[in-house]
This record gives C-alpha cells, sequence and structure tokens, in this order.
C-alpha cells in the first residue's frame, strides 16, 4: 500500500492479477507544484473533437464515476478552479457540468466546504426514529427550515385516521428537514395538542419534544408510496417538477394505544433507500 503526498492522496493495492487505484481530495492540501492530477487520469479525458459539448462530457465522466465507486458517497471534489485545470476547460464548463449533477441529486454543495458526492441514506423501516436520530447515526447534522406552524382542530380526514373526536384541538408543523446542506424531505406532522406543552415546545426535533411531555410514540404503522413531486414540492426539495418522491404516512401511539401522530413526509427518491427486515412466521 503507497500513498501520494499531494492534494489527490491514492491508495494502491495489488495482487497477482489486479490493480486497484482509490483516490480522494484533502482539501487541506493545495495543488502546489508537482502534484499529480489523478482525477482525470481515472475518469478519462475530455474529447474537444466531439459533437457532444465538453459539460455534458465531464458530466457523462463524473456520472460514471459515481455509480460505479470510483468516487464513493461522501467525497469531496477537486475545486472547480482544479477540475478546470485538469480537464483544460473553463471554471463556467466544470460550474455547468457540477450544477446539473447537483439537480440530479448526485453532488451537493456544502457551503464553505465545497462539493461532494451525495451519499444516500438507509432508513430502517422496522425502526421507530425520528430523522433527527437517522441523521445523527449517520454523522451528518439535521437541520429543519419551518414553513409553517399553527394550532387548529382536526379535519374530517384527520379525525378518521386518528379517531379523534370532532372539534379536537391539534398542532400542525410543517418543514423542510435537512442533512447538512442537502434538501431530504418535506414533512407534514399533526399532533393531537393535548400531548405537546405548546407550539413553541417543538424547537428541532418533534420527537425530542413529545419525550419531554412523555408522549413519544412507541409503536406505529407506516405506509409507503411512490409519488411525482408537483412543482411546488419540487422547489422547496431543490428537484424538477415530476421527480420520482416516496411518501411515507405514519401513525403514531402511545403505550395506551392511542393515537397522536399523523405524518406525511416526501422523500427525494435519489437520496433514500427504505430498508425492512423480513423475518419467516414462527
Amino acid at each position: 500500500m503507497a500513498r501520494l503526498n499531494s492534494p489527490l492522496q491514492s491508495t494502491v493495492t495489488s495482487d497477482c492479477h489486479k490493480l486497484v487505484l482509490y483516490w480522494s481530495y484533502d482539501s487541506r492540501l493545495g495543488l502546489g507544484g508537482g502534484a499529480v492530477t489523478v482525477l482525470s487520469q481515472t475518469v478519462g479525458k475530455l474529447d474537444g473533437e466531439s459533437s457532444l459539448p465538453l459539460y455534458q462530457q465531464l458530466q457523462r465522466a463524473l456520472r460514471q464515476a459515481i455509480e460505479s465507486r470510483v468516487l464513493s458517497p461522501d467525497d469531496a471534489l477537486p475545486p472547480e478552479r482544479d477540475l478546470a485545470r485538469d480537464f483544460k476547460v473553463s471554471r463556467i464548463t466544470v460550474r455547468k457540468a457540477l450544477e446539473g449533477l447537483v439537480g440530479e441529486g448526485l453532488l451537493m454543495r456544502r457551503q464553505g466546504s465545497g462539493t461532494f458526492v451525495c451519499a444516500r441514506v438507509e432508513k430502517n423501516f422496522s425502526k421507530l426514529t425520528s430523522f433527527s436520530e437517522d441523521m445523527r447515526a449517520r454523522g451528518r447534522t439535521p437541520r429543519s427550515v419551518w414553513l409553517h406552524k399553527s394550532v387548529g382542530t382536526v379535519t374530517p380526514e384527520e379525525a378518521l385516521t386518528l379517531r379523534a373526536s370532532p372539534g379536537t384541538p391539534v398542532y400542525r408543523f410543517h418543514r423542510i428537514r435537512f442533512a447538512d446542506d442537502a434538501p431530504m424531505s418535506l414533512e407534514y406532522a399533526t399532533i393531537l395538542a393535548s400531548c405537546l406543552p405548546s407550539l413553541e415546545s417543538v424547537e428541532s426535533s418533534l420527537y425530542t419534544a413529545l419525550e419531554r411531555a412523555g408522549n413519544r410514540p412507541v409503536r406505529a404503522l407506516q405506509r409507503l408510496r411512490a409519488v411525482l413531486f408537483s412543482a411546488e414540492q419540487a422547489e422547496l426539495l431543490q428537484a424538477k417538477e415530476r421527480d420520482p418522491g416516496l411518501l411515507v404516512e405514519r401513525l403514531g401511539f402511545l403505550k395506551d394505544g392511542g393515537a397522536i401522530e399523523f405524518t406525511q413526509s416526501y422523500y427525494r427518491g435519489d437520496t433514500y433507500d427504505f430498508v425492512a427486515e423480513l423475518n419467516t412466521a414462527t
């Protein structure tokens, strides 16, 4: 095993029949004199004589590198100026290529840190955890942008779902959920008002607030189905209208069997995988 002392760190492993090259970019090091430009050698040079625009060639090369795991989830890409020098194109070409891949959900931009390969999130469908808990368990920072907080009474649909009487007071929480700076889902939650001390008691994590109040759900029924994003949903999630997404409906119950939470979450289909462990009946 060997490492190159350059910002494009390279690890080489070999056996009798194969040679494998892994690379990653260390932004703490500069591309000084004598640095090895591994990325263009790994994904291939661009063809200046091709009828395909250079930015599309670069997109295709990076897309293939991501899909084949030459670029791994959470890998940092070199800065735009270094990519431009490496592939012998303008920074405008690089920026256009990267913006397209960000729009596809393959790359994400982190303010002050650079551009990274998106990591798909695996959500265990059989465990009752909150979004914040899921993200922290993966080393990512959860945050929310609030769209709407309100006090009201149950709608006929909510009354039926929550088995509540007409006129029952509820709190509604609508927000965009982020992991680091990447929008992951839209969340629309309805909670029985009797289970929280106030609307303002929910700061970041809904389940943390419910737990403090002694009313965290211990069981839930979840339903998942495929959807196409509306124009409004797509704009909020930085996606495109009619992009595929996943709608997860959750009905949460307390120990006494009473339903207190009805949440609808719309997840970007390119960032989430839902996993469930199945066992034979005994």
